[in-house]
C-alpha cells in the first residue's frame, strides 16, 4: 500500500505519518500502527486514509466478504488495510511489498497485534507475483503506485498464477476509476477526493 505521493490534497506524505494509522474497528479498534516518522526518506508511504477506510469497510461489511477471509494485501505498504481486515474477523492475511521500511513496519505491526499465526509476509514485487503455492485468496486489496499500471500487471499475475478463489472479491485504489480486466467484473466504484476505489468479482463469482 505504498506509493509516491501524487495527491494534491492536504493529507499525504508524512502528515499522513504525523497524524497516526489506527485500526478503525473490530477487536483491535483503536490500535495505533507501526507508521513512517518524519523526515524518513520513505516518507512517502501514504496509507489509505481513515475516512476511505471506513467508507471501503462499510461497502465490504455489506458485501459479506470478510468474516473468515483470506486476504492477499498487494502493495501492503504499512499494512493498514489487512490489519482493519484482521481485526474485522479475516482469518488470515498474507502482506506483499519489496521495500524495505514497508516490511519493517508490518513486522512490527504483526508483533504489535500479536498475529504472527494469522499473517505472511511475502518479501516480494506485487507485480511479479510467483505461482501461489497455499490456498487462494477470497479478497484483495490492491493499492499501487499511481500512474504506474503496476496495478494492472499485479491483478494479471494474481489471476495467472493461482492467487484468487472463484469468487475473490478485488479492492483497487488508483487515482482514476478503472475498468474490469479480462477475468473480471465490476461491482463497484467510489470516489473520495484523488482516490477512486473500484471493486471487482473474479467472473464467474
Amino acid at each position: 500500500m505504498s506509493r509516491p505521493c501524487t495527491c494534491r490534497g492536504s493529507f499525504c506524505g508524512s502528515e499522513a505519518a504525523l497524524a497516526g494509522v489506527r485500526i478503525i474497528a473490530g477487536q483491535f479498534r483503536g490500535t495505533a500502527l507501526a507508521s513512517v516518522g518524519k523526515g524518513d526518506k520513505a516518507a512517502h508511504l501514504r496509507p489509505t486514509t481513515d475516512r476511505v477506510r471506513e467508507s471501503l469497510f462499510s461497502v465490504l461489511t455489506h458485501h459479506d466478504v470478510i468474516a473468515n477471509a483470506r486476504v492477499l494485501d498487494l502493495f501492503a505498504g504499512t499494512g493498514a488495510l489487512g490489519f482493519e481486515a484482521l481485526s474485522r474477523g479475516a482469518a488470515h492475511v498474507s502482506f506483499v511489498d519489496d521495500g524495505r521500511v514497508a516490511q519493517k513496519l508490518i513486522r512490527q505491526n504483526i508483533t504489535k497485534l500479536r498475529v504472527a499465526a494469522q499473517t505472511q509476509l511475502i518479501q516480494r514485487d506485487a507485480a511479479r507475483l510467483p505461482p501461489c503455492t497455499t490456498d487462494p485468496f477470497d479478497l484483495v486489496f490492491l493499492d499501487p503506485p499511481y500512474g504506474k499500471h503496476l496495478g494492472e500487471k499485479a491483478l494479471e499475475a494474481a489471476l495467472t498464477k493461482g492467487w484468487l478463489r472463484e469468487d475473490a472479491i478485488i479492492v483497487w485504489e488508483e487515482a482514476r476509476p478503472m475498468p474490469a480486466p479480462d477475468g473480471f467484473e465490476l461491482v463497484d466504484q467510489r470516489r473520495y477526493g484523488e482516490t477512486h476505489v473500484t471493486l471487482l468479482s473474479k467472473s464467474g463469482a
